[in-house]
């Protein structure tokens, strides 16, 4: 028997992409559907949410905002 998962096309940026794949074989694969190309994926409706916030903690953790320059006078 088929069973239908209801699911959302995501399109992003290649390197948001792979923190997704990431993040999904991290949680045994809870996320994704289907990896369609290099900007698209196929998400379980139900997870989407739980998958923005794990991507926000995760750019979160990586994002160092840059030092300002010091001025060269």
């Amino acid at each position: 028997m088929v069973k239908a998962v209801r699911g959302v096309l995501v399109e992003c940026e290649p390197a948001i992409k792979s923190i997704l794949v990431h993040i999904d074989s991290t949680h045994h694969h809870e996320f994704i559907i289907e990896d369609l190309d290099e900007t698209h994926l196929f998400v379980k409706e139900t997870m989407l949410q739980v998958l923005k916030q794990k991507l926000e903690e995760r750019l979160k953790e990586t994002y160092r905002p840059e030092e300002p320059l010091e001025d060269s006078d």
